[in-house]
């Protein structure tokens, strides 16, 4: 069984001192989705939704949300991100699903996952907002890493 090293000798979390460990390049790639109905999704592919261009808003709110994953998650370090880039992909064959990619990179002492993953939920979130009036019934999920490179514990792909 993995040790967990984020609690003190007390038991009580604290945040891991990465201050050993070598810095590398390091990246995350996560996704999820909105599933919407068609109007949602005729209006958000014809930019007639209200608010603005959904998917220009959303893509800067997923990067954004990278960049503040530390504020987000408390036992997350700030990083220095490297790049983020935000992709959408319209699923239209039985309910239209927005699918949401995001990539995350860095060099340094500690992974991105969870900016990736903050990403790709703020994304999604910020989707929904714009396009709530219109319906409140859209689905998010499932979000997911599909994968990680760099660090101690190595690569990882989703098998799925």
């Amino acid at each position: 069984m993995a040790e967990f090293s984020h609690f003190n000798d007390q038991g009580r979390a604290r945040m891991v001192d990465i201050s050993e460990k070598n810095d590398s390049v390091r990246t995350a790639v996560a996704a999820t989705s909105v599933q919407v109905n068609e109007e949602i999704y005729h209006k958000i592919t014809n930019h007639e939704i209200g608010k603005g261009d959904v998917l220009s808003v959303a893509q800067v709110a997923g990067i954004m949300a990278a960049k503040k994953t530390s504020d987000w998650i408390p036992m997350c370090h700030p990083l220095s991100l490297k790049g983020i880039d935000v992709s959408f992909d319209w699923e239209t064959e039985d309910q239209p699903t927005l699918n949401i990619e995001i990539s995350v990179k860095t060099k340094g002492s500690t992974g991105v996952e969870m900016e990736a993953l903050t990403a790709a939920s703020a994304t999604a979130l910020t989707v929904y907002d714009m396009c709530k009036a219109l319906d409140k019934g859209m689905v998010i999920g499932p979000t997911y890493l599909k994968e990680k490179t760099g660090g101690k514990n190595g690569d990882y792909t989703r098998n799925r």
